[in-house]
C-alpha cells in the first residue's frame, strides 16, 4: 500500500504522553472508562503527521497516536458531514436514519440529473437511541463540544453539556462574531473559535468529579471557512509543498486544531483522568479536494471513492492497547458505537439494530474478527466544488446517486442512472485508476448479488424516476 507513517517520529513522541497520575476512585462506576471521541471535520486521511503528511504538523495528534493503535483502513460511513456523523452516533448505515447529504438531496443542475432523488432527511429521528444516550442512562456525564449538525438541541439527544452545537454545518467565522455558533460568546475580538471552545471544553473537564465521562469533542475545524491562524501563518507560507498539500492558510487551521488536542491531553493527564480514558480520533470525510490532497487516494469529500470516505484514525487506551500497534483490518465508525458499549460494559438497548461490530479485540490484539463487506448508500445528488475536477465520476458531480461495498481488498461502486460498474482491486491499485469490471465478471457478479441483498435487507431506496427536466444522452 506504500503508506509511509512517521515510525520513527512517533517512537520519539509516544512518551509524551505515558506520564500518569495515580489519582483512582475505588467505586465500580469509577472504574468504567472515560470515553472521549475526537471526530475532526473534514480532515483528510493525509492531513495528519501519523499517516504520513510532511506539510502540515501535528506533533500532538501523531504522539497520542503512537501510544495507541493506528487503522489505515478507516472509514466514515459516508462522504459528507451530516450523513456520517448520522451514522456514527447511530451506528447504522444511512438507510435506517434517511440522512444522505447536507440539505436538499437534489443538488446541482437539474438539467443535468436523470433521475429524481430519494428525499433527504435533514434530522436525526427522535427514536433512534443515539450513544450518547445509552451512555447518560449508564450514569456516564456527557458532553458534546462543537460541531453537531444532527438537531437543533443536542441536550435532547443525550448530552449534559453543549458548547456550540446546533443544527449548523459550519460555523461562518472563526472570528468574532461566530455567525453560526451564537452561543459561545467571544472574550476578544480576535478570539479563534477553535480555542474558545477548547476553553469551555476544559471547564467541562474540571467540572466531572469522580463520575465517568463521555466528551463528544467535534471542532467546527477544519471545515471551510478557511480562516488562518493569524500567528502561524509565517510559518507556512514559505514551506515547501509535500505530496499536493501547500494550503498555507488551512495548515495553520490543522496545526492549531492539534494545539487544541494538546490542550485536552495535558489536562487529562495532569488530573489523572487520562489512565482511564479511551481517546478515539477519526474525521467525519475526507479532506476537501480543492484545499488539501491525500495522495495517492482518488477525490476527496463527497465522493466515493477513497479520498472521500477514507480516514485518519487511531484509538487510545493507556495499558489496554499496545502503544505503537498498527493495524490494516477494514473498519467503519459504525464499528465506535458496540465498541464503547463493550469497553463501558453496557448492554445494546433493546431493538436497537447495530450495523458496526465492537473491535475490541482488535484493539486488545486479543483476537482476529471475521472479514465482513462495508457498504455506502448514497440515492442523491451532490453537485461538484472543483471545476474540471478529473477526480470524480464526471466533472459535474461529485458523485451520482449508486451504492458501494468493500469486502477483503476488492471495492464495488453501482451508479443507479445507467448501472455503470466500477472494480477496484485497492491492494493493488489504492488510487482507483484501473476499472477492471469488465475483466472481472464473476468478482462483478459476486459483489452486486451482496449488495443488493444488503439493499434488501436495510430497505435502502434506489431512486428510479425519470427527471423531465433532464438535458443529458
Amino acid at each position: 500500500m506504500n503508506i509511509v507513517f512517521k515510525a520513527g517520529l512517533l517512537l520519539l513522541f509516544a512518551g509524551v504522553f505515558s506520564c500518569t497520575s495515580s489519582v483512582k476512585s475505588s467505586s465500580d462506576e469509577d472504574a468504567r472508562p472515560n470515553i472521549v471521541l475526537i471526530n475532526i471535520d473534514d480532515m483528510g486521511w493525509r492531513d495528519v503527521g501519523f499517516m504520513g503528511s510532511e506539510y502540515y504538523e501535528t506533533p500532538n495528534i501523531d504522539a497520542l497516536a503512537a501510544d495507541g493503535m493506528i487503522f489505515s483502513n478507516a472509514y466514515a460511513a459516508a462522504s459528507n458531514c451530516a450523513p456520517s456523523r448520522a451514522c456514527l452516533m447511530s451506528g447504522q448505515w444511512t438507510p435506517r436514519h434517511s440522512i444522505y447529504t447536507v440539505g436538499t438531496s437534489a443538488r446541482g443542475k437539474s438539467r443535468d440529473r436523470k433521475l429524481v432523488p430519494v428525499v433527504n432527511n435533514e434530522t436525526m429521528p427522535d427514536d433512534n437511541v443515539l450513544i450518547p444516550e445509552v451512555l447518560q442512562k449508564a450514569g456516564y456525564v456527557t458532553c458534546q463540544s462543537g460541531k453537531w449538525h444532527l438537531s437543533e438541541k443536542p441536550e435532547l439527544r443525550g448530552f449534559d453539556f453543549s458548547i456550540g452545537g446546533s443544527h449548523a454545518g459550519n460555523p461562518g467565522s472563526y472570528y468574532p462574531p461566530y455567525k453560526n455558533v451564537p452561543s459561545v460568546k467571544a472574550p476578544a475580538d480576535d478570539y479563534y473559535l477553535t480555542n474558545l471552545i477548547m476553553d469551555r471544553t476544559l471547564d467541562f473537564l474540571d467540572s466531572v468529579d469522580n463520575k465517568p465521562f463521555f466528551l463528544y469533542y467535534a471542532p467546527y475545524a477544519v471545515h471551510t471557512p478557511i480562516q488562518p491562524v493569524k500567528a502561524l501563518l509565517p510559518k507556512y507560507e514559505n514551506k515547501a509543498e509535500w505530496n499536493g498539500q501547500n494550503n498555507s492558510e488551512y495548515a495553520t487551521m490543522v496545526e492549531n486544531v492539534d494545539a487544541q488536542i494538546g490542550r485536552l491531553v495535558e489536562a487529562l493527564r495532569s488530573s489523572g483522568k487520562l489512565e482511564n480514558t479511551v481517546i478515539f480520533f477519526t474525521s467525519d470525510n475526507g479532506g476537501h479536494y480543492g484545499i488539501t490532497k491525500q495522495w495517492p487516494l482518488r477525490s476527496g469529500k463527497g465522493s466515493y471513492y477513497e479520498g472521500g470516505i477514507r480516514e485518519p484514525m487511531f484509538v487510545f487506551w493507556k495499558g489496554e492497547i499496545k502503544g505503537g500497534s498498527q493495524s490494516d483490518f477494514p473498519v467503519s465508525q459504525l464499528d465506535f458505537y458496540p465498541t464503547i458499549l463493550d469497553m463501558a460494559g453496557i448492554s445494546k438497548p433493546a431493538d436497537k439494530i447495530l450495523d458496526g461490530a465492537s473491535i475490541l479485540s482488535v484493539l486488545k490484539q486479543s483476537e482476529t474478527l471475521e472479514e465482513r463487506p462495508l457498504f455506502w448508500h448514497f440515492p442523491v445528488y451532490l453537485e461538484a466544488y472543483v471545476k474540471n475536477d478529473s477526480t470524480t465520476q464526471d466533472p459535474l458531480f461529485r458523485t451520482r446517486p449508486g451504492s458501494v461495498v468493500r469486502l477483503g481488498d476488492w471495492k464495488l461502486i453501482q451508479y443507479f442512472e445507467n448501472n455503470d460498474i466500477e472494480l477496484y482491486n485497492l491492494k493493488e491499485d489504492i488510487g482507483e485508476v484501473n476499472n477492471l469490471a469488465g475483466s472481472n465478471p464473476e468478482k462483478v457478479k459476486e459483489l452486486i448479488e451482496i449488495l443488493e441483498t444488503w439493499r434488501e435487507k436495510t430497505v435502502a431506496p434506489v431512486p428510479e424516476q425519470l427527471n423531465p427536466d433532464y438535458q443529458g444522452k
